[in-house]
Order: structure tokens, then C-alpha cells, then sequence
């Protein structure tokens, strides 16, 4: 299985939104939510191949069910590396974290 890092940004994203749970709803949809973001990362992990590019170079997304969120990832292959540039909340100005992909 690929090594998983996060980009410091989309490591922000996801703390502030746990937050926002957190102090909004409660600490059960606080859970719910880094459940739902670990459940992600290890679909991700486990064929990091099947989602489709969505942007380039190599960016896929993984759309969330329950949560408004969308999470922006590509795999190295050379590195057997996946890399979260994004947790983003659907609702955010679209390509704002292009600017992380190197």
C-alpha cells in the first residue's frame, strides 16, 4: 500500500472542519467526520488509481456522502506516494488549492 501525506494546507482544512463540527453540531458528527475522512484516505490507499483525473497533472477526487467534502489527491507512482492537496468544503471557490500542486 502507498505512503499517505498531506499537504500542510489540506492538513489545516481538516482540522478546521472537525472543528466546525465539533463546536456546531457535536462531538459524534465531529466523529462521523474523521471517520469519514480516515475511511477516504484508505479507499484511496487501497487503488489509488480509481478515481478518475479530474485536473492535471494526475489530481483525482474523492467525493464524500455524507459530508459536503471533496478531497483533492494525486498518486506518484515513482514514489508509491499519495499526496491530499485538498479537504475542501463543496461549497468553496473551485481550484483554490491548484496553487499547492508542484
Amino acid at each position: 500500500m502507498p505512503a499517505c501525506g498531506f499537504h500542510h494546507e489540506a492538513l489545516l482544512e481538516y482540522a478546521d472542519a472537525t472543528d466546525y463540527y465539533l463546536r456546531e453540531a457535536s462531538a459524534g458528527v465531529a466523529e462521523a467526520f474523521i471517520a469519514a475522512v480516515e475511511s477516504a484516505v484508505d479507499s484511496v490507499l487501497a487503488a489509488p488509481n480509481r478515481w478518475r483525473v479530474v485536473e492535471e497533472p494526475g489530481i483525482r477526487r474523492y467525493v464524500f456522502d455524507r459530508f459536503p467534502y471533496v478531497i483533492y489527491c494525486r498518486w506518484e507512482a515513482d514514489q508509491d506516494r499519495v499526496t491530499i492537496y485538498a479537504v475542501m468544503h463543496r461549497s468553496r471557490e473551485p481550484g483554490y488549492w491548484k496553487p499547492r500542486v508542484v
